[in-house]
C-alpha cells in the first residue's frame, strides 16, 4: 500500500492527508470544491456523487480513506470493493458498517470502517482492558468532545459533523446487559462522571461500540458506550429532538445546532474507559482516563477532536502497511493491539 486517496478535505480529512504524506504515502486529496489552501500532497476537484468518476479515480489508488459524511460511504465502499483496493472510513453509522461487512466477505482487500475516535480508538482501548482480565464482568466506554470554556445552557460547540452528532443522538444503541445483546434508546441511562475534577454527564448514543457486542457477546456480561457532555446538555437535547419534533427533520436540526453553537479552537476530548473483572483471583477495576487537548501536528495547531480522529485512522493505516494488521477482509477495531498502535509514528500522539 503506497498510493492513497483521502476524500473530503475538511479539518479531519486535511490533517489525515498531511499525516499520511508525512508517513511516506503518496496522497491524493479529493474534494468537491477547490481550495485556496496550499497542500504538501496532490489534490483534485471531483464530484464523488458520480460513480464513473469514483471508479476511474479509485482504480489508480491502492487504498481510499473517506472523511466524508456517513451517508456517502456505502457507495464509496462498493466502488472500492469493485476495483479491489483497501477501504477506510470514520463512520459511526451502523447500517453503513453492516453493508461494508457484507462487502468484506468477498473482498480481496481490507474493508475497515469505524476507524476514528468512537468507534475506533475507544474500542482499541476497551479491548486492551478486557484482555487484562481472566474474567471480565463489564466494560464501559465513554468519550466527550467538548469546548474547554463552555457557554450557555447547552455547554457545547459543534467541532464534529452536525449530521454525525444528530445521527448518534437519534438512533438506537446496541449494548450487552446481563449477558443479553439488546438495543436501547439514545440519550438515556444518564450517569455522572468526574475527570480531573470536572463534572460531566454521560448518556447512551449510537454507534460508538462498533462491533464489540458481537465480539464479546459470550465473554463480557455488560458492555455499553456513552457520550460525555457538560451537565444539562442531554435534557436540552431530548427537549429539542423529541418535544419540538426535530427528530423528524434531522437536516434542519443539524443546521440549527451548528449555527447556534459553531466550532471553537480550544476544545478537549475526554476518554474514560473502565473494565471490571477477575485478575489472579482478585476482583479488580482497570481504567484508561485521558483529557486530550489541541496540539501542534504537521506544523499547525490542531483541535483535539481533529487530531484524535485523524490520528486514529492514520495509525491503523500505518499498521496495515507494516503488516501488523490483516490486509484483506473486515477489520474489527477490537482486534488492534493498543501497544502496537501507540508505537506507530502517528499513534504515539495518544501516548504523550
Amino acid at each position: 500500500m503506497e498510493k492513497i486517496a483521502v476524500l473530503g478535505l475538511g479539518k479531519v480529512g486535511t490533517l489525515a492527508a498531511e499525516l499520511l504524506h508525512d508517513s511516506g504515502f503518496t496522497v491524493t486529496g479529493i474534494d468537491i470544491a477547490s481550495s485556496k489552501q496550499s497542500f504538501p500532497f496532490a489534490t483534485k476537484v471531483l464530484d464523488l456523487g458520480n460513480n464513473a468518476n469514483i471508479e476511474h479515480e479509485f482504480a489508480q489508488q491502492d487504498a481510499v480513506l473517506s472523511c466524508l459524511p456517513f451517508s456517502l460511504n456505502v457507495a464509496l465502499a462498493e466502488v472500492a470493493h469493485k476495483v479491489g483496493i483497501h477501504y477506510f472510513d470514520l463512520t459511526e453509522d451502523v447500517p453503513t458498517t453492516n453493508r461494508i461487512i457484507e462487502l468484506s466477505k468477498t473482498s480481496n482487500a481490507l474493508m475497515a470502517p469505524q476507524c476514528g475516535l468512537a468507534p475506533g480508538f475507544i474500542g482499541i482501548v476497551g479491548a486492551s482492558l478486557i484482555e487484562k482480565m481472566d474474567e471480565c464482568r463489564s466494560c464501559k466506554m465513554r468519550v466527550g468532545a467538548l469546548p474547554q470554556h463552555p457557554t450557555g445552557l447547552m455547554g457545547y460547540s459543534f467541532n464534529w459533523s452536525p449530521a454525525g452528532v444528530v445521527n448518534e443522538y437519534l438512533n438506537d444503541c446496541e449494548v450487552i446487559e446481563d449477558g443479553e445483546r439488546k438495543m436501547v434508546s439514545a440519550m438515556e441511562w444518564f450517569e455522572d462522571i468526574y475527570i480531573d475534577g470536572t463534572k460531566l454527564e454521560a448518556f447512551t448514543t449510537s454507534g460508538g461500540l462498533g462491533t464489540m457486542c458481537e465480539t464479546y457477546g459470550s465473554q463480557v456480561a455488560n458492555i455499553d458506550y456513552k457520550t460525555m457532555r457538560y451537565p444539562g446538555h442531554g435534557k436540552l437535547m431530548n427537549f429539542f429532538f423529541h418535544e419540538l419534533l426535530l427528530r423528524e427533520r434531522p437536516d434542519v436540526a443539524g443546521d440549527i445546532l451548528v449555527k447556534a453553537k459553531p466550532p471553537v479552537n480550544d476544545d478537549v476530548v475526554y476518554v474514560h474507559v473502565s473494565a471490571e473483572g477477575m485478575i489472579n483471583g482478585d476482583l479488580r477495576r482497570e481504567e484508561f482516563v485521558r483529557a486530550y487537548h489541541p496540539v501542534e501536528v504537521a506544523g499547525k495547531t490542531r483541535t483535539a477532536i481533529a487530531w484524535t480522529t485523524a490520528g486514529s485512522v492514520v495509525a491503523i493505516i500505518e499498521m496495515v502497511r507494516e503488516g501488523k494488521l490483516p490486509n484483506k477482509g473486515f477489520l474489527k477495531q477490537e482486534e488492534i493491539p493498543l501497544e502496537a498502535f501507540l508505537r506507530t509514528p502517528t499513534g504515539s500522539l495518544y501516548a504523550k
